[in-house]
């Protein structure tokens, strides 16, 4: 079922120009993936696909995903500096640029991202009016939109995890707005992406992490409106 959206999404969001799907949008997901390595990246391959491809130069595409991972908002004026803060905060990039990806969306990029040891993969998409959707993480297919509250877990696939993972949300009183799941095979590991309507606490967090069938939990708190 695709996302619904509100007047003001077609508005469009508060931003630094040009363009809500070119700029906007690919703040915000370049913001995600900072967020999912927890830092700034010290290395970032960042790859736009279709019409981005073409685009992502004049409409400013290229400082704007750098803005991200950087950690800036929308409406950052330093947005139209970003290679700047870029080199000095260390962080070293490359763009590439794929014109025919008829399996992709239009408006796609793809961003790896490391500092260290470690290190995320997401696909990302614009929708239109700043709007984003995140399609893959760590090759591990899901779609949220990181307007809400996002809890992603990679778990083995072990009988009952999504029913117990459910129920102590459920009784943290942490409604679920979305969930997906994919995994790696049966048996294997398993990527569950929820979509939330209230904060988890860090109690929360710690105890799912505990769990000897948990590998990594990763929380997104929601961004700005």
């Amino acid at each position: 079922m695709p996302e619904r959206s509100s007047i003001f999404d077609m508005i469009g969001p508060i931003m630094i120009g040009p363009s809500s799907s070119h700029t906007g949008a690919v703040v915000r997901i370049a913001r995600v993936a900072h967020q999912l390595l927890g830092d700034i990246p010290e290395q970032a391959e960042i790859v736009f696909y279709n019409s981005f491809s073409r685009t992502y130069e004049g409409h400013g595409s290229d400082r704007a995903v750098l803005a991200g991972l950087l950690n800036m908002p929308p409406d950052d004026e330093r947005i139209k500096t970003s290679p700047e803060h870029a080199t000095t905060a260390g962080l070293h990039y490359q763009f590439k640029a794929v014109h025919n990806a008829s399996h992709l969306h239009p408006n796609a990029i793809h961003i790896t991202a490391s500092k260290g040891e470690k290190s995320i993969k997401l696909l990302g998409i614009s929708r239109g009016g700043g709007l984003i959707a995140i399609l893959e993480v760590d090759g591990y297919r899901c779609r949220f939109t990181a307007q809400s509250r996002t809890l992603l877990i990679l778990a083995k696939d072990t009988e009952g995890s999504i029913a117990f993972i459910s129920s102590v949300l459920t009784n943290e009183l942490c409604n679920i707005a979305t969930m997906t799941v994919d995994r790696s095979g049966k048996r294997g590991t398993a990527k569950l992406v929820f979509e939330l309507d209230a904060q988890v606490r860090p109690l929360t967090i710690s105890y799912l992490q505990s769990l000897h069938w948990v590998e990594e939990v990763v929380y997104l708190d929601k961004m700005e409106e």
